[in-house]
Parts: C-alpha cells; sequence; structure tokens
C-alpha cells in the first residue's frame, strides 16, 4: 500500500523527467538518496512511536500526543487536506493518460473527465472493502510497475551512448542554485510512505508492522528511484539529458522504450502507467478514509463519519465523503475546461496544483510529527537509546523544516509558474488555513466539551 501511493512508475516516467527539465540538474539522482536519508532518520523516531500510538489518524495522533492536542486537530485538517488534494489531483493525470492512449492507439476519442470519473467509480467500490483486497490487487499491479521500470534501466544502461558513469550522483551536480526545487520535485516521489501507521489497527502486530513497512518502504524507494534516475542520465547521455527531458517531459521514457522496444512493450508500458495511476489514486482513497473515520470516532468532525460496514469493517461514511469530495472538484475542472483548446488542462491544472498543494502540506506534518516524536519518546527514555529517541528524529526535524521552507520558497516553480502570482499564495493557504481553524477548534473543544477534549488522539491506542 505504501509503494502503490508513490507509484513507482508513475515517479519514473513522470516526475523524473520533468524534475530535469524545470531544474536543468543533473543531480536528480542524488537528490533522491539525500532526501530517502532524511526519511530514513524521521522513520526511525516515527517507527518507534507506532509501537505506542495505534491510530487510523496517524499524524493527527502522534502530533496530538507529542505536541498537544491543539496542535494535532490543527495537524488532522492540514491532513485531510494534504491527502485529498493529493488524491484529486492524481484523477486530473489519469483521466488525461487514458484519453490519450485510447486515443493513440484505438482512436477512441473520449474526454479526460470521462475516464477520470472511470477511475473514480473503481476507486470508490475498492473503497468500501476491506483493505487487504485492495492490497492484493495493489501487489500485482506494483510488481508489474517495478518489472517495466527494471527492463527499462537495463536497456538505458545497455544503451548508454555516452558510456557509463558516476554522473548524475556527483555533490556539484546537485548542489547549486536550484537544488531546493529539485529537492521540492522529489519529495514528492516518497509521498505516502508514512501511510503505514494510518493501518495499525487493521495489522495482525501492531506494535511492528508499521515500522517495518515504513522503513523498508523508504529504503526501497530512495534506492530504486536513485538508480533508475542514474539509469536516465546513462541511457540518454549526460550532455543530452537535460534537453531531451525538455523537450519531451514526461513522456521520455516511453520515447526511449519506442525507439529501443517492440511496440507491444510500448503499449505495456503505457497500459501499466496507466494503473499506476490508478494504484496510487486507491492508495490515497484509503489514507483519507481513515482519517475521516479517526476524527468522526473522537468526534472531531461529526460522529457519522466513523460509520463502518458491518460486514467488512472498511471506514464506508469516509470512503463515500471522499468520493463525494473527488467528484465535486472533478466536475468543477471539466466545467472550466470546457472551450480548452489545451490537451494538458487536467494536467497542468489539477493534477500540478493539486499534488504540489498536497506535498506542501505533507512536509509540514512530517516535520511535525519528528517534534513530536521528540516530545513523546521523552517519556520512553528506559525503552529506547537516545540515537532512538533524540538524534535520530533531530536531524531529520531539522532537515524537513528546511525542505519545507524550500518548497515554500520555490513552490511558483512547482506549479508551473514563471512569477509569482496569486495562486503562489492561495494554494499553501487552503492547507494552512484548515490548520489555523482546526487550532481553535480544539481550544473551543477544551472549554465547552473537555470530554471529547479528553479523547482527542486516544483512538486505537494499546499502551
Amino acid at each position: 500500500m505504501i509503494i502503490a501511493a508513490s507509484a513507482p512508475l508513475t515517479v519514473v516516467a513522470g516526475g523524473v523527467p520533468s524534475n530535469f527539465a524545470v531544474t536543468g540538474l543533473t543531480g536528480i539522482p542524488l537528490s533522491f538518496l539525500v532526501l530517502g536519508a532524511v526519511l530514513l532518520l524521521f522513520s526511525i523516531g516515527y517507527a518507534a512511536m507506532s509501537r505506542h500510538v495505534h491510530n487510523a489518524g496517524a499524524f493527527f495522533a502522534y502530533i496530538a500526543k507529542g505536541l498537544g492536542k491543539p496542535v494535532g486537530v490543527g495537524a488532522s485538517l492540514v491532513a485531510l487536506v494534504a491527502y485529498n488534494t493529493m488524491q484529486i489531483g492524481i484523477a486530473g493525470l489519469f483521466g488525461f493518460a487514458l484519453s490519450s492512449f485510447l486515443a493513440s492507439v484505438f482512436g477512441l476519442s473520449l474526454p479526460w473527465w470521462l475516464c477520470a470519473l472511470a477511475a473514480w467509480l473503481i476507486v470508490g467500490i475498492l473503497g468500501v472493502n476491506r483493505v487487504d483486497f485492495s492490497a492484493k490487487m495493489l501487489g500485482i499491479i506494483v510488481a508489474a510497475e517495478f518489472l517495466v521500470v527494471i527492463v527499462y534501466d537495463a536497456l538505458a544502461l545497455r544503451t548508454s551512448p555516452e558510456g557509463i558513469s558516476g554522473d548524475g550522483f556527483a555533490f556539484d551536480q546537485l548542489f547549486v542554485p536550484g537544488v531546493g526545487a529539485a529537492l521540492a520535485f522529489s519529495i514528492a516521489a516518497f509521498m505516502g510512505f508514512e501511510s503505514g501507521a494510518i493501518y495499525n489497527e487493521e495489522v495482525k502486530d501492531p506494535r511492528r508492522t508499521a515500522g517495518r513497512a515504513t522503513l523498508i518502504a523508504v529504503s526501497v524507494i530512495a534506492v530504486f528511484y536513485a538508480f533508475s534516475a542514474w539509469a536516465l542520465v546513462v541511457g540518454e547521455g549526460t550532455s543530452n539529458v537535460i534537453g531531451r527531458a525538455q523537450e519531451f517531459g514526461p513522456d521520455l521514457m516511453f520515447v526511449f522504450l519506442a525507439e529501443n522496444s517492440p511496440v507491444w512493450f510500448v503499449d505495456l508500458a503505457n497500459i501499466l502507467f496507466i494503473t499506476s495511476l490508478l494504484a496510487a489514486l486507491l492508495a490515497f482513497h484509503h489514507i483519507v478514509a481513515r482519517y475521516f473515520f479517526a476524527l468522526g470516532r473522537e468526534r472531531v468532525l461529526p460522529h457519522v463519519l466513523a460509520g463502518t460496514s458491518p460486514r467488512t469493517g472498511a471506514p464506508v461514511v469516509g470512503s463515500l465523503t471522499q468520493s463525494a469530495l473527488a467528484l465535486i472538484v472533478i466536475a468543477v475542472f471539466a466545467v472550466a475546461g470546457i472551450g480548452s483548446e489545451d490537451p494538458l488542462f487536467p494536467v497542468v491544472t489539477l493534477f500540478t496544483w493539486f499534488t504540489n498543494t498536497g506535498a506542501f502540506g505533507l512536509v509540514l506534518l512530517m516535520a511535525l510529527t519528528s517534534l513530536a516524536v521528540l516530545g513523546y519518546l521523552r517519556r520512553h527514555r528506559a525503552e529506547y537509546s537516545v540515537w532512538t529517541r533524540l538524534i535520530a528524529p533531530g536531524i531529520a526535524a531539522v532537515g524537513l523544516i528546511t525542505l519545507f521552507g524550500l518548497i515554500a520558497w520555490n513552490f511558483q516553480v512547482l506549479i508551473g509558474l514563471d512569477q509569482a502570482t496569486v495562486l503562489t499564495w492561495l494554494l499553501p493557504c487552503t492547507v494552512l488555513i484548515p490548520g489555523l481553524i482546526g487550532t481553535l477548534w480544539a481550544l473551543w473543544l477544551r472549554e465547552r466539551r473537555p470530554a471529547t477534549y479528553a479523547g482527542i488522539g486516544a483512538g486505537g491506542e494499546l499502551g
């Protein structure tokens, strides 16, 4: 589920070439290792805390336990907005990708929003069923994604027009002006890695499963993306990779495959790119549904959101609520796009705006969670070493706060703008303002509903 949210084929085919094209830096492979190191440090404290706090609203509960309930409730609304924008934004790219594929292969012309609604329906049906059913399906999709990328990597290394070198991993190819934008782009590839703790109430061994899954997922994602980004540098040639990425953008991987593999494999890669997006949609849908459930259960939001299926135990009301929000936003952008002659409309608006806004919010939550880990593990000094409870989360907090600042500073670049506009501050505010409202709401609960306030963050805690 964690790696499905990260969407390996989507990142390698779409995110990595876009990063090369926008930043003009060849050190993108190194950026994944740098971020992977920071997130591994984050995961050490995160995994330790997951042994004690078992709550479907992971970030919300962790921050409430470590930094106080008002900050926790504020974080919960930031999380709801961030995960919803990630999920709904991906629907825009899915709609464009499926529409383009049907037009190019079958000559079938369907609007992007109709294709997005097909994904919406599939995700909505799977979302009200047991999560293990989705996990099994996603496991097959993710395995196929990895296989396609591995084949691409092998072809790229075999082609290597300028020979195989260490270009892409040199410090002077990353740590130059523009490094902030490169890191901001690359962190989006990891989004969803923290979601293991959200399922802690549903796993057989809640004290170990989420922590292990998070550490393994971060390691796999960082190494795999770094290697594949390096393979892209080698396959295109160091002197050509920036120009080719700027010329073809997210199509670069498929252009390369068309030049170096059979047509059927290119079509297969396109199909798996589409299913990769579907997998990410489903993974983020499950996350949002469980956040709604957690907040409804603790009456931070209306209690009706805590409704579950008597047959499967799935958070049905939370799932349906997320589906309703997605439907409304897709409809708004479908109407807004009427008359637009740009086929990339859903990509440059819905996908770019929403997913970067979501990444902005999630990095903020990770920074706050690192600080929360420091606060919480002070009460468990006898159980954990200084490294686990202080040094690792402390370094991670510094790194994530710095990264958050870089994303804020480079936000106009991330959403494809040459200069600051109203969107540059409006989109981040859609994440920050709910956080402020949530904090004020918690303070009101403390004064007016002390029983509700006392239960904030408790959830499924086992000790």
